[in-house]
Parts: structure tokens; C-alpha cells; sequence
């Protein structure tokens, strides 16, 4: 029960990691307001709760749009929590066949949409006096081989909010933290199909090393521990839950 008595607010609750978190965070005594654009998923999510004997608000809001994400906030009567969790693919497309919907729309969810939802749970978390917020990131944060050019440069994006956040914020006993996924079993869906196929075969090469997929629920162990007082003197950090990926 490491999260006893705190708020946590789970963005792309829906599936994959984000629904594997809600249901950790829950297990583990929070109190939990998920959102996600697919109302579907978040039956789902909602099922899967209520087999484990838990509970969780679940939100219907879509993380690009100012006023989905400021009531996704006020559902939350304090926030010690947020999980950055929610991210689309960008369907392995190279910058010379990016087109400019792929490119903006990748750039909303991934990136912009963390800074929406980091920058409104910031004002509640320093009226408060603190809180832990962290950020799903990837292998890609670090590398221009193992994905389109729009999602590279969403997740190189998240790194630098999430240490601006860290550096700026920790007087105010605000943690910024980030988790550099590997492969992971997730529901990121059809933008995972890549449409170019030579630069599918490309980022193969780059992927030779690439370990066996995570199930979820690896993920969401990470990131309740980097939620959790256990972690007090990370902030700022970088951490690769990739299997072994960073190392080859």
C-alpha cells in the first residue's frame, strides 16, 4: 500500500501501460482518475478493476485539448500522481514522407499533450507542496534508428520537458521523472504499422538487439516505484525499462 492516501491521474488508461497502471496504483492504495479518447478501452480498464476488487474514476478526454485536460484535473481533489502514459506511433515514416497530419498530430499526443497535462497538474501540485510526476518516454528518446521521424522527436521532446520540470519545479518537492520503454506488449494500435518500407527495414537493423516485449504490467511497476517515497532522490532521472536494449 506504498500509495495509501495519494491522488494519481493515469493518462492513456485505456490500455497497455496506462490501463496496467491505473490498476497498479489502485492495488496499491491510490486513488485513481484514468483518462483516455477510447471509451471502449476504458470499459476495459473498468472490468479489469472491478475483477481485482478496485476501483477508479475513468474519464473520457483526449490530452491535446486544453478543456478535456483541465476537467480531467478537477476531477482530482488533490494530485500526488500524474503518469504521462498516453502515445501514438507514427507509422515508422521517414522525414521525406512525412506528411504534415502524421507529423502534427504525433507532436499533440506525445508531446504537447504531456506539457497540457504536466502544466496544469503542476499549479495544483505547488499550491500542495509537491508531488511526482512521471513520464513514459523510449528508446527512441535516445535514438534516430527505431522509429519515424515524428515520434523520434516527440520522445527526445518529453526528455528535455521532463528535465525542465525536474530542475525548476524541485524546490517545490515536485519529482520529474522519465521511463525509456523498450519493447512492451501495448495497444498503440494501427499508427504501429509502418507504411515505408525501406525505412522499415532500415530501423530493423537498428532493432537486431531488441529484446522480447515487456508485458505492461512491467512498466507500471516501474513507474509506481517512481511514484512512490521510495524513489524521493530521483528527480530527473532517466530510467530504461528496455530489457537490456540501451546496453548493446
Amino acid at each position: 500500500m506504498r500509495h495509501s492516501g495519494k491522488v494519481a491521474i493515469v493518462t492513456g488508461a485505456a490500455s497497455g501501460i496506462g490501463q496496467a497502471t491505473v490498476i497498479r496504483l489502485a492495488q496499491e492504495g491510490a486513488r485513481v482518475v484514468g483518462c483516455d479518447i477510447n471509451p471502449q478501452g476504458l470499459d476495459t480498464t473498468r472490468a479489469r478493476l472491478e475483477q481485482a476488487g478496485l476501483s477508479a474514476r475513468l474519464v473520457v478526454a483526449d490530452v491535446t485539448v486544453q478543456e478535456d485536460v483541465d476537467r480531467v484535473v478537477s476531477e482530482a481533489e488533490r494530485i500526488d500522481i500524474l503518469a504521462n502514459v498516453a502515445g501514438i506511433m507514427d507509422f515508422f515514416l521517414p522525414l521525406d514522407e512525412m506528411d504534415d497530419e502524421t507529423w502534427q498530430r504525433v507532436l499533440a499526443v506525445n508531446l504537447v499533450g504531456v506539457m497540457r497535462m504536466t502544466r496544469a497538474t503542476l499549479r495544483r501540485m505547488r499550491a500542495q507542496g509537491g508531488g511526482a510526476i512521471v513520464t513514459v518516454a523510449s528508446k527512441a528518446s535516445d535514438s534516430g534508428a527505431v522509429s519515424g521521424a515524428a515520434y523520434a522527436a516527440s520522445k527526445h521532446g518529453v526528455i528535455g520537458l521532463v528535465r525542465h520540470v525536474a530542475y525548476f519545479y524541485g524546490p517545490f518537492g515536485i519529482r520529474s521523472n522519465a521511463v525509456l520503454a523498450g519493447p512492451v506488449e501495448t495497444g498503440i494500435g494501427a499508427t504501429a504499422i509502418p507504411k515505408s518500407p525501406w525505412a522499415m527495414e532500415r530501423a530493423k537493423l537498428a532493432m537486431a538487439t531488441m529484446p522480447k516485449a515487456a508485458k505492461p504490467e512491467a512498466l507500471a511497476a516501474v513507474i509506481s516505484w517512481l511514484a512512490s517515497d521510495e524513489a524521493s532522490f530521483l528527480n530527473g532521472a532517466l530510467v530504461h525499462a528496455d530489457g537490456g536494449w540501451c546496453a548493446a
